[in-house]
């Protein structure tokens, strides 16, 4: 939630912080504004809400000039509607700061009462400008802006990442990070701040991962971290792993169709130097030490949305080859239901991004209580991998798309790569056993890419299908949990009725549901390697028809007892039955796409969706 960059260098300010906000605007938002300090030495604001089109609009109706020093924000409405009042930056210290926030101020309100007291009148519901208006005086009271932000940001509870500019320091951004991402960007006399490295990999690959509870202070010669007292803080730099071109659409309708055809590559990506000759290796789980693994009793995956459907697949392949009990828990829920936990629990982590805030607080809670923690991530030196005991990146690339595709088919391959991990150390996986499901994954690539095929077959029938008020999707096993993200895709970005069943589930209420016409996508299990839940899924499909229902069969190819009881058939291609997950979803991830096409919506930014949600 929330777009954040900040910039200080000789080049074009406003190109720095336009291009920035747009390679951010993945992230979702709702109104969007700029800071920049003009040659003339004062200080112009512009901010609108809507899309980042409108921002450029009043641009150009009232254009700014800059020096070389600036902050640009997207806004996704928390405290105040999406207004042009309540859009970032906000200004004190009579207009000559200007301040922009990603988070929540959770004692704004007693702040606020505070500055109203002293009769300063504030213009907006935000919370922001209740910290812009506290930093504003507190820099009138000491006379510097760096002293005056460690003061303020010592006095906010929440979470926040915070810039600010102000007259007094026309070459210097300073930034200040509490529970929200924020990174610092290296370059040659100039420097970048962002809420992730997309705000300035155009311009540098060179990167620093600013620590919780730290300020950044930037100039174009200098960068310092400190921590909240003032003390300084060593940091270490990285290298940004893709580029700008990763993340424009090259020549795609749309990221989501991009991302969707990347799968093949990311799925390779994220096995490959894991699974040599037969064999499965993650170095950052043998830096934990055998008998650390070998002492796991017990499991939890937590993660929130489209994670927690990869965590539920995850956990029947980690209970297969591992043979650890493994239960998955949505991450608001976990720390509030007091789980039990004890050293040899070990708890993984699901986020693309490596900020979902539910997600971090959750590896925190378990951290405090002695329990060996992994994170599974696509997001170099995100918090929650930095937080975690050990870090599994997925390595799929950057994802824009805000409906996660290749995330998700890159979760379940490190999640599967973990169980087999797990099953050699802890010596309940044979080394054939290991040796099949390596041969798998070398296949995997293939047999996705097969699946990305079915588009044009998709397209047709999502067309068709374009006044559809309600679609169910049935799964049985690992086709369960796809059945609920093939639901939850069509939820994001389609705007309709959709829910995923356990297909045994059917007699027990929800066969209620099924109507004339009624389209119902099936998740068929293969016959060759798991013939009794396919005979099982095959009864569910003649029940369902039975009453009426449009059956979308997702079957292997050269499966034939669903024909009689199907109206349109999608084949995939032959695969072992617990990599299946990864080749059917893809269709699912393909109609979801061209029903919202067809229906005229915005595949890649769905309304009232943030990419990454970095507020409880």
């Amino acid at each position: 939630m929330c777009g954040i960059v900040g910039y200080v260098g000789p080049n074009d300010t406003l190109g720095v912080l336009l291009g920035g906000l747009k390679r951010l605007e993945y992230r979702g938002y709702d109104s969007a504004g700029i800071a920049v300090i003009d040659p003339s030495g004062g200080l112009s604001v512009r901010k609108r809400s809507g899309k980042l089109s409108r921002l450029v609009e009043l641009l150009d109706d009232a254009p700014v000039s800059a020096s070389g020093t600036g902050i640009g924000h997207t806004r996704w409405a928390t405290h105040g509607g999406p207004t042009d009042v309540n859009a970032h930056p906000h200004l004190g210290d009579g207009g000559r700061l200007a301040l922009i926030h990603n988070g929540i101020v959770e004692n704004f309100a007693e702040l606020r009462a505070e500055l109203e007291r002293d009769g300063i009148t504030l213009l907006s519901e935000t919370d922001t400008e209740v910290v812009a208006a506290l930093l504003g005086r507190e820099v009138e009271r000491v006379g510097d802006l760096e002293t005056a932000f460690r003061a303020v940001v010592r006095r906010l509870r929440g979470t926040f990442t915070l810039l600010a500019v102000h007259l007094d320091a026309p070459d210097t951004v300073v930034a200040a990070r509490h529970n929200s991402p924020l990174v610092i960007g290296l370059g040659e006399g100039e420097n970048f701040l962002g809420s992730d490295v997309a705000a300035f990999v155009e311009f540098t690959r060179r990167a620093v991962a600013v620590e919780e509870d730290n300020i950044a202070v930037i100039t174009p010669q200098s960068v310092r971290v400190t921590d909240f007292a003032g003390d300084p803080v060593e940091f270490a730099e990285y290298e940004i792993a893709w580029d700008a071109e990763a993340a424009d659409k090259g020549g795609w309708s749309s990221f989501m169709a991009k991302e969707i055809t990347e799968q093949p590559e990311a799925v390779a990506n994220t096995f490959r130097g894991r699974v040599v000759d037969g064999r499965v290796e993650i170095p950052e789980l043998s830096a934990l030490g055998e008998e650390r693994l070998r002492e796991v009793d017990r499991i939890v995956i937590i993660a929130c949305g489209t994670a927690s459907y990869a965590g539920q697949i995850g956990a029947y392949a980690i209970e297969r080859w591992a043979r650890v009990p493994v239960e998955v828990q949505l991450s608001h829920e976990f720390r509030y239901r007091d789980p039990v936990l004890s050293p040899s629990t070990m708890v993984i982590s699901v986020s693309q991004s490596g900020e979902t805030m539910d997600t971090l607080m959750a590896v925190k809670y378990a951290k405090d209580r002695g329990v060996t923690t992994v994170s599974v991530c696509n997001t170099q030196s995100a918090t929650i991998p930095r937080e975690s005991d050990a870090a599994v990146y997925t390595h799929a690339g950057p994802e824009v798309a805000v409906a996660s595709t290749k995330a998700f088919t890159a979760q379940i391959t490190a999640l599967y790569l973990i169980g087999l991990h797990l099953g050699r150390v802890r010596g309940t996986l044979s080394p054939e056993e290991e040796a099949q499901a390596a041969s798998a994954f070398e296949q995997l690539p293939q047999a996705v890419a097969e699946a990305v095929e079915t588009h044009e077959q998709i397209a047709q029938l999502a067309h068709w299908m374009a006044d559809t008020r309600s679609v169910l999707f049935l799964g049985r096993h690992v086709g369960y949990p796809t059945a609920l993200e093939g639901a939850l895709k069509l939820k994001e970005i389609a705007y309709i009725h959709a829910e995923g069943f356990a297909a045994g589930e059917l007699k027990h209420g929800p066969i209620a549901l099924i109507d004339h016409g009624q389209p119902v996508f099936v998740l068929v299990p293969s016959p060759r390697r798991s013939p009794v839940m396919h005979s099982k899924v095959v009864s569910n499909i003649q029940e369902i028809r039975a009453r009426g229902a449009r059956v979308i069969a997702i079957v292997e190819k050269g499966d034939t007892a669903v024909l009689p009881y199907a109206d349109d058939v999608i084949r995939m291609p032959l695969t072992d039955p617990l990599f299946e997950p990864l080749v059917q979803v893809v269709p699912l991830q393909w109609f979801a796409l061209e029903l919202s096409t067809a229906k005229g919506l915005d595949v890649d930014q769905p309304r009232n969706l943030a990419k990454s949600v970095t507020v409880e």
